[in-house]
């Protein structure tokens, strides 16, 4: 008997759809993604989501500073093999609310209590032609659902340095509206990479919290729409930097103290002293899998083919979260788009006579 819903993603969007579907009884399989493939630790695509690799989550609602600790003890199932990692007391409490991989943990045991099973495996092939729709793992072994939600998220694009990579969630961050409240950016100067809309719209929005931003462009102008271009190159608080690129990032181990700059043109080397690192140079979507068997939009997102609806260009597939969201990226958002897939999935199986 083929599966009637399976979800593909591991962050807030598959485990709010997960929430949803096994409340509503209908038994839906979670791949949550291999967590000792290589290719998902280089890509930040592990179990749990982007989240997973963000400390302090202070604007998901219900979370505001408290004793997380306590609860977690006993919220989450101490069978877990990461359980004395999420309540370890030597780890530090959050101050503006809940760590950001005890967030999905929470989340994940929320879809178990209610039958959601899991499996910590990659999808690497779908096929979509004919009902019901086939799944292979990256193991060769296959699933056939008649529903199927596509949570696999999106990746945010870096620059590739190891100095980048040691200071991630030290200091280095591809999300100015979840880290720049957080007091270790606050006052400080700060660098923002990237020449687009969303570089532009991040460095004017770190003002907000930042002494100084600097923007890091690789050529002597930028990408960005004029109206957003002008209203970087004309705050005061953004200084911009031309012609330049990150070289190196720089720490005392435990947070960012610096980047070096390198001129495009021959000049200088320059170095800045800042308190964080800011990537809008864009993301990813995960939908290598899909092999070009589900819509995208312009941007390489999975389309929603209806407005205000989860539906896909595939009758009974759905999408939630980034992998289908180019402009809010959100974890509140991609819940609600979680939320909105299972809906979508348990009326279609109703439709067609499957509950």
């Amino acid at each position: 008997m083929p599966e009637k819903v399976v979800i593909v993603g591991s962050g807030p969007a598959a485990w709010t759809a997960a929430i949803y579907a096994a409340r509503a009884q209908l038994n839906p399989l979670v791949f949550q993604g291999n967590p000792y493939d290589n290719t998902n630790k280089a890509n930040g695509t592990l179990p749990l989501g982007q989240l997973a690799l963000t400390t302090e989550v202070e604007n998901f609602p219900s979370w505001p500073a408290g004793n997380t600790r306590e609860y977690l003890r006993t919220a989450l199932k101490a069978d877990d093999v990461d359980f004395p990692y999420w309540v370890a007391g030597d780890k530090e409490q959050p101050t503006h609310g809940i760590n950001g991989p005890e967030l999905m943990a929470l989340m994940r045991q929320q879809a178990v209590n209610f039958g959601t099973r899991i499996e910590s495996k990659d999808v690497t092939k779908v096929d979509l032609s004919k009902q019901p729709f086939t799944l292979t793992m990256h193991d060769g072994t296959t699933v056939e659902t008649l529903t199927l939600i596509v949570a696999s998220g999106a990746r945010a694009n870096y620059l590739g340095l190891p100095s980048e990579d040691k200071y991630k969630n030290k200091g280095v961050s591809a999300c100015a509206v979840c880290d720049g409240f957080l007091p270790i950016f606050r006052n400080k100067p700060l660098v923002v990479v990237g020449a687009g809309d969303s570089a532009a719209e991040e460095a004017t929005y770190l003002t907000k919290f930042a002494s100084k931003v600097y923007m890091v462009v690789r050529r002597d102008q930028m990408r960005a729409s004029k109206i957003m271009a002008e209203r970087a190159m004309n705050h005061p608080k953004i200084e911009m930097k031309w012609n330049t690129v990150v070289e190196e990032v720089l720490g005392n181990e435990k947070q960012v103290t610096g980047v070096k700059l390198k001129s495009t043109k021959g000049a200088a080397d320059e170095t800045l002293d800042v308190a964080g690192m800011f990537l809008a140079i864009g993301h990813t979507p995960n939908v290598h899998f899909l092999d070009g068997q589900l819509e995208l939009n312009e941007m390489g997102y999975v389309k929603w083919t209806t407005v205000a609806r989860t539906y896909t260009s595939v009758d009974g597939v759905f999408a939630a979260g980034d992998v289908a969201d180019d402009y809010y990226r959100q974890a509140i958002s991609a819940a609600g788009t979680g939320c909105m897939a299972a809906l979508d999935a348990e009326r279609w199986l109703g439709h067609h006579g499957h509950v």
